[in-house]
């Protein structure tokens, strides 16, 4: 075994930090005890990697040891431990060179009854709850676009990096109010209560954020103080809690309006992003647009209709269709007189021809001739009405002459 008082008293070249680290785990691993032992304690932080490998963390009142069980392991172990829990799990201590860091290496656990604090926990969330300080119906709706926040959270803590890079990013005009308090240990939760107390006395704070980012189950302690849960449940604004990590489950949560998984991922909650917005603007401008033009297109249409049954209904329409029935009433009676004179014409004609035919003219031509007396020109129609020695005329078709009636 090399000299431990050597390394630190003779002069000699400087190790490199791996040298350290590898010399400090063959410390550990000569150490027979710490190769075989079974450690009691409260599991918190549990992770399960998607390796299959399962991280936590093993802690009492005093102190805190991170430990690792790998795949296998986990697959052979008849119990699963939970955050929370507390166990006795079996296993040697090593050193994860790379991270610089001793750990418990896990291949058996048992039960061993939960944690104190999380029955503590446990208790509280089951009274509150009872109490209906976590009922649904009591929660509010967040507004939608609220003009100024109020953020609840240490000014030291990457929680409120992490909120106002959010709200910088998604809606930077949105005007933040910190009120500072401390989020970790006793003095935490009377702090904590009366930051909350500070912004619902304003009135112009629209929404709370009581933000803080993970830790183990003590780290968080001050969010499960009932002081605390019954202030954020009393809250005259509604109040989003991002406490911790997506798998941390603090009473403050429980009685917030929202619970967001991060505190990211309340400041994403809180406000719109204004990019989506934008297009989803974008969008709805087009389709009102759309809207827009179709019904004017129908009320147009309309319009037309109602315009041609009015024309229909129009006595304009109706003088219109008078003078045009006037017109061919006319063109008819028109050709009707026509008609009519023409057919007088040829009656007249015919009329004519035979008078013309049955007149003396016509008889005379034929070699007749007509006998008046003279001087009174009376036609004398028999022989019996003459006496000789009367003087007559006679008259043919191409003239008249003068005779005298010698005999009977």
């Amino acid at each position: 075994m090399w000299d431990q008082a050597a390394l630190f008293t003779q002069p000699r070249s400087p190790l490199t930090v791996s040298e350290v680290t590898s010399r400090i785990r063959s410390l550990l691993e000569q150490e027979a005890t710490l190769q075989d032992i079974w450690i009691e304690g409260e599991v918190s932080n549990l992770t399960r990697a998607s390796s299959g490998h399962v991280y936590l963390t093993l802690k009492d009142a005093g102190a805190q040891i991170g430990a690792v069980i790998w795949r296998n392991g986990v697959r052979s172990l008849t119990y699963q431990p939970q955050s929370g829990d507390k166990i006795q799990a079996h296993g040697r201590v090593g050193v994860y060179e790379r991270g610089g860091r001793y750990q418990f290496y896990i291949d058996q656990v048992r039960p061993a009854g939960q944690g104190s604090l999380y029955q503590e926990y446990e208790r509280l969330r089951a009274q509150l709850k009872a109490e209906g300080l976590f009922d649904e119906e009591r929660k509010r709706p967040l507004p939608s676009f609220p003009t100024t926040i109020g953020v609840v959270t240490s000014p030291n803590a990457a929680a409120l990096r992490d909120v106002l890079n959010v709200l910088s990013r998604r809606c930077p005009m949105v005007r933040v109010l910190l009120s500072p308090t401390l989020v970790q240990g006793d003095a935490a939760p009377p702090r904590i209560v009366a930051a909350l107390a500070r912004l619902n006395a304003r009135d112009d704070v629209d929404v709370l954020l009581l933000v803080r980012g993970g830790g183990s189950l003590e780290d968080l302690w001050a969010f499960n103080d009932e002081g605390v849960a019954r202030a954020v449940a009393a809250s005259r604004l509604p109040i989003i809690s991002g406490v911790g990590h997506e798998t941390d489950f603090s009473l403050a949560d429980f009685a917030a309006d929202v619970r967001a998984p991060t505190p990211s991922a309340a400041a994403e909650l809180v406000v719109p992003d204004l990019t989506d917005l934008g297009v989803a603007l974008a969008e709805r401008e087009q389709r009102m647009g759309r809207a827009v033009l179709m019904h004017l297109a129908r009320q147009e249409e309309l319009v037309a209709t109602h315009r041609r049954a009015l024309d229909h209904l129009s006595p304009l329409t109706r003088v219109e269709g008078g003078r045009q029935r006037v017109d061919d009433l006319g063109a008819r009676l028109q050709t009707a007189a026509l008609h009519r004179l023409e057919m007088s014409r040829q009656r007249a004609g015919a009329l004519a021809a035979r008078l013309a035919a049955l007149g003396p003219q016509a008889v005379l031509q034929r070699g007749y001739a007509i006998v008046r007396g003279r001087p009174s020109g009376r036609v004398i129609a028999s022989a019996s009405a003459t006496t000789p020695g009367q003087r007559v005329s006679l008259q043919f078709s191409d003239g008249e002459v003068a005779a005298r009636v010698d005999d009977q």
